[in-house]
Order: structure tokens, then C-alpha cells, then sequence
């Protein structure tokens, strides 16, 4: 380790000093420095001295931002940010003062992981949630989607227009037809708008509902959460295997809460009416018309109905 003479010695070599004044001089003619004082005449050469570290940075993180080798890879001090130079005048004397500013690539990324933090999903693929989407390509996968698809556009922009009103959908169609995928889609396209959802998988859910049930703070936890966020799917509606208590204590009441308070969304194989024949039966209990048509009561009203007609895409790549 060098002693304290040395550093002082070190200062004191002409030909460091030389050098010195030579990266000064360079940094001075940089373009970025040169426009800066231009637009800022006040700020003289002796002021610019004072803040030589900087100018350094601002220059340095500039030509790391010019070629940009990606944000995992990104060589500036606070990756994702770059350094920008303001000039303030505070109390009276003029100065430069830097601040970290967040990049295009950083804000497009935070602006995803808020995104993605509006939205749960219960057993449903993270990718059809994460994939992306392309609208034309929702549109022109197949043409007899197209009476649903711009249904469901029309939805989307009323909401964003609008706001929210208790009215959801119920998206029904043969296997295949691409229900969850347009139903991700909107959850996607209202989260950006700021919008919460959640998506639950039905089958998976009520199966594991046998094990939560054992964990009242969880249950409680689960509950609340389909209660309370904006938008709430449940996708594949009847083909779960129900139980009553499924049925009656956890379906029913979180219906029973939202059915004029928030939008409820729906995808499944049957329309309506084969649902509430799925709804009133039960493994324990067999048929129970009228637990169907109660549970009936707080889905058909709130709904508009959409038919979904195609292909059977599964299989193709999107």
C-alpha cells in the first residue's frame, strides 16, 4: 500500500499533472459538455472543474446508453439509469447537479412488473398470462372467432372509456376455441389500465379447496381475495367435480359478494343452461335443482353471453 508521501508526490509529477490537463481538455471538447455549455453559458469553465467527476459520468454513461448492450447487461452504476446534468440556481449561485434517471428499457420493464403485480392467476399456465398478444393475430386466427373477439374489444374499451360496472362475460365454447387466451387477454389489456384480476382454473381449484379448507387463515386469505379484486375469471366453469360445500360456501359466497359490486368473467364448455345442470349436481348429494338455480341466479343476470366458434387450436403454434 502506497504511504502518504507518495500519493503527495504523485500529485506533485509533472507529467501526471500533464495528463491530467490533457483528459480535462478532452472532456471539455465532448459534444455532450460543449452543448452543455451552450445552452448554459453561466456555467464557466472554473465551474465545470469543480465537478469533473460529473462531467466524466455523464459522458461515460452516455456512450454506454448509445450502444446499449441490453438491460441485464448494462455497465452504468445503477444499471437501468443514466446520469443526467441539470443546471439549478439555489440560493442565489448557479450549479450542476446530477440525477439518476431511469432508462426507456428500465421503465418498459418496470411498467411490465406492475403490471404483473395487478394481476393472480390460481392454477393457470403463467405463460398464456406472459406471452404476449397480438391483436391481429387474435383476429385473423380463425374467422368465425371474429363476432366474439370484437365483443370482447368492445368490452376492454368501454372499461377503459367508462370504468367498471358489476356486468362480466360469459365466454362459451367447444375445446380449443382459444376462451382462456382471449380471457387473459382482457385481464392483460385492464391491468395495464390499472385494473386488479385474478384468473382461477377451476378443476385445479376445487381440488385443492380439500386441503385449504384445513387452513382457515388461508381459506379466509383466498376467499377475500377473489371477493375483492376488479376483475375475477373462472375459467373452465363445469368441469370441476363439485361438493356441496364448495359449491354453496365458497362459489356462493364469493358470488353472492361481487354479483352487483364487481365484474365476474366465465369461460366454459356449456352454455348457461348446461351449466346450471352442472352446478346442481353434486358427488355427495346428487342432484339439487335448486342449489343450481340459486347459484344461477347470481351468475346469468350479471353476464352478457358470448358463443365462441372455431378450430380447435391447441396444438398450433400462435
Amino acid at each position: 500500500m502506497e504511504s502518504m508521501g507518495d500519493v503527495l508526490r504523485s500529485i506533485n509529477n509533472p507529467t501526471l499533472r500533464q495528463r491530467q490537463r490533457d483528459l480535462e481538455q478532452e472532456l471539455f471538447n465532448h459534444p455532450l459538455v460543449k452543448a452543455l455549455q451552450s445552452e448554459h453559458p453561466e456555467l464557466d469553465d472554473s465551474r465545470l472543474r469543480l465537478h469533473m467527476s460529473r462531467l466524466y459520468q455523464y459522458v461515460e454513461e452516455s456512450r454506454h446508453c448509445a450502444n446499449c448492450p441490453g438491460l441485464e447487461k448494462c455497465p452504468n452504476d445503477f444499471p437501468g439509469h443514466f446520469s443526467k446534468l441539470t443546471v439549478e440556481k439555489v440560493n442565489g449561485s448557479t450549479d450542476l447537479y446530477e440525477r439518476k434517471t431511469a432508462c426507456r428499457l428500465k421503465v418498459a420493464q418496470d411498467n411490465q412488473d406492475s403490471i404483473r403485480k395487478r394481476i393472480r392467476s390460481f392454477y393457470v399456465d403463467e405463460r398464456v398470462l406472459n406471452g404476449g398478444y397480438d391483436e391481429i393475430d387474435i383476429m385473423g386466427k380463425d374467422p368465425r372467432r371474429v363476432s366474439a373477439v370484437n365483443k370482447i374489444f368492445d368490452y376492454i374499451t368501454s372499461v377503459k372509456e367508462e370504468g367498471l360496472t358489476s356486468r362480466g362475460i360469459y365466454l362459451h365454447g367447444t375445446f380449443g376455441t382459444g376462451k382462456t387466451f382471449l380471457m387473459c387477454y382482457l385481464l392483460h389489456e385492464l391491468a395495464v389500465a390499472g385494473y386488479t384480476g385474478v384468473i382461477v382454473y377451476m378443476p385445479d381449484f376445487i381440488e385443492d379447496l380439500k386441503s385449504i379448507m384445513m387452513d382457515g387463515q388461508k381459506m379466509k386469505e383466498t376467499v377475500d381475495t377473489l371477493k375483492n379484486c376488479d376483475l375475477l375469471i373462472f375459467d373452465d366453469i363445469g368441469a370441476e367435480n363439485l361438493n356441496p360445500w364448495a359449491r354453496d360456501h365458497v362459489l356462493g359466497a364469493i358470488l353472492n359478494y361481487r354479483m352487483n359490486r364487481k365484474p365476474t368473467f366465465y369461460t366454459s364448455n356449456y352454455p348457461l343452461d348446461g351449466l346450471e345442470k352442472h352446478l346442481s349436481f353434486t358427488s355427495k348429494d346428487g342432484e339439487e335443482i335448486y342449489k343450481g338455480q340459486r347459484l344461477m341466479d347470481r351468475i346469468a343476470p350479471f353476464v352478457d353471453v358470448i358463443p365462441l366458434h372455431g378450430e380447435n387450436q391447441r396444438g398450433t403454434i400462435r
